[in-house]
């Protein structure tokens, strides 16, 4: 397992206070702390220990990490145990030379922690502390409401374009909080950044699009994490999914022909009829889509008509593809096949002929690109998954820590 792409920048001050102290302070306890030595050799020094936070620090936040120095020895054992409000302990890190421990993960909010450390110096003389902490208190949590891929919703091997979508089930505030704690590995490093569409709502992509066959796991590590005044996440979530074949579609409203691409060969061209536009609505939308579902029966309503109005029509269609939120297919249409591949006559969906949908739905995974040209309506950042019609410098323009690249999964 790789290192997490994520981590506090606070605790390099912290530590620096916690050294300061040590220099300063002799054997002497910080106010309320316990400090006791035991001497095997009189004529050495006993390691002196400090703690961060201070002995009986309260509204500690969450996110806050434990840093313990040992000066004039070495760190033996350093325990943070929850001991009211929460239950288990908090994980660390020993730094090479043992001098140095540092948490890992998040407090419990509104929680008691105690420390307990013991330290030897060279010539074998035990130093032991004790202090305690609490942390702020909660008012309300947060937890995440849907999380995408998952396997019900597209199933655990999705496209090269597939996005990482999470939706909290509130509005959260500290947007730096979180994304420092959404932690993303991968098979082969890439390149990708978070961006927010709104406080709700935080999505993954690399900058270009997923490398085939890489394995990725996602770690929405929340459990304490601020999310606003009073507002801290309630559970962990841990998500692993796998990037399949790169199967990359290309389709022009203008030459009526589809072309799909498997790892950079062509493996079906497919006639087609785009939207045959006279209304904007009406026209088949230009940009890289993704494949959002397949279903094999869809009906389909007219778009803002009700029954007895003039264009009203409610169709059954079959083997259908969806690649956006306004109401856009690749269908079979059986009907328009006359027209495939040489003229536009649909409502703004991709017609092709039973075969070439049936052969469509079955080779698709959710997340396939599926790019569409030549259309005067362009799709919208926003209409269904168009994560890809922002450039990366748009993207990152909705990042609160801007890009990274992964580590090993």
């Amino acid at each position: 397992m790789g290192h997490a792409i994520r981590d506090s920048s606070r605790g390099a001050g912290l530590l620096a206070l916690a050294l300061v102290t040590a220099s300063c302070s002799g054997n002497t306890a910080e106010p309320g702390g316990k400090t006791s030595q035991t001497s095997q050799a009189p004529s050495a020094a006993a390691a002196v220990v400090t703690v961060a936070p201070l002995d009986r620090a309260g509204g500690v936040p969450t996110d806050t990490p434990v840093l313990v120095a040992a000066q004039g020895g070495t760190l033996r054992q350093v325990t943070v145990r929850a001991v009211k409000g929460a239950k288990g302990s908090l994980p660390g890190v020993l730094s090479a030379d043992g001098t140095q421990w540092r948490s890992r993960g998040t407090a419990a909010p509104g929680a008691s922690y105690e420390v307990s450390v013991t330290a030897v110096n060279p010539a074998g003389a035990v130093t032991t502390r004790t202090s305690s902490f609490s942390t702020v208190k909660k008012n309300q949590t947060f937890t995440i409401e849907s999380f995408m891929p998952g396997r019900d919703s597209t199933g655990l091997t999705v496209g090269v374009g597939m996005p990482v979508m999470i939706t909290f089930d509130r509005d959260v505030s500290d947007r730096v909080s979180i994304e420092r704690n959404l932690l993303v590995r991968t098979s082969r490093p890439v390149l990708g950044a978070w961006h927010w569409f709104d406080n709700r709502n935080v999505h993954f992509r690399p900058k270009s699009f997923w490398p085939s066959g890489t394995r990725v796991r996602v770690e929405a590590r929340l459990a304490g994490v601020r999310g606003g005044d009073g507002l801290y996440g309630a559970a962990n979530k841990i998500v692993n999914f796998k990037i399949g074949r790169s199967q990359i579609t290309r389709g022009s409203v203008q030459s009526h022909n589809l072309t799909v691409k498997r790892n950079g060969r062509v493996v079906r061209e497919m006639p087609m009829s785009a939207g045959q536009g006279g209304t904007w609505k009406y026209h088949t939308t230009s940009g890289v889509h993704l494949a959002m579902s397949r279903e094999d029966v869809t009906v389909m309503t007219s778009p803002g008509i009700g029954p007895g109005s003039a264009g009203y029509y409610q169709l059954t269609v079959y083997d259908t593809v969806r690649i956006s939120n306004s109401g856009e297919y690749i269908h079979s249409a059986p009907w328009s096949v006359g027209s495939q591949g040489n003229s536009n006559v649909s409502h703004g969906c991709v017609n092709v002929s039973p075969s070439n949908a049936k052969w469509f739905l079955d080779n698709t995974l959710i997340g396939d690109p599926i790019i569409i040209t030549g259309s005067p309506r362009v799709l919208e950042p926003t209409n269904g998954w168009g994560h890809w019609q922002e450039s990366w410098k748009q993207w990152l323009k909705w990042s609160s820590l801007k890009h990274f690249n992964t580590e090993d999964v």
